[in-house]
């Protein structure tokens, strides 16, 4: 019973091997000539001055996270606008359903104030 998970194991290993190999290699050949200049952190090419830590409103957050949870369902509708000709009744109502959680959660938004950009 065990050796036939001797394949998997041995999958394993390799796959590991190769996730360790990659940046064990790329340490070892990189080149190691660090200064204050390289070390220095990075702002565009000017030092910041003043106070950096610049606090923003949760609501744009808010507002990406919408954008890119609907721009995903979006890609969900694709494959089947896709296949609608060879798909039957079952698709076409189980897609109205996709589609009418999506509108509840537009919804539900908009109520809350979420898409309301200030």
């Amino acid at each position: 019973m065990l050796h036939s998970y001797a394949f998997i194991a041995i999958f394993a290993i390799i796959a590991f091997g190769f996730a360790v190999a990659g940046p064990a290699f790329a340490w070892l050949v990189r080149p190691k000539k660090p200064n204050a200049i390289k070390n220095d952190t990075y702002e565009c090419g000017i030092k910041t001055f003043g106070e950096t830590w610049v606090q923003f409103k949760a609501q744009y957050y808010l507002f990406a996270l919408i954008f890119v949870v609907f721009d995903v369902e979006a890609a969900f509708l694709f494959p089947w606008a896709v296949a609608y000709g060879q798909l039957g009744l079952y698709a076409l109502i189980e897609a109205a359903l996709f589609i009418l959680i999506l509108v509840g959660g537009l919804l539900y938004a908009w109520l809350k104030g979420a898409l309301e950009w200030q």
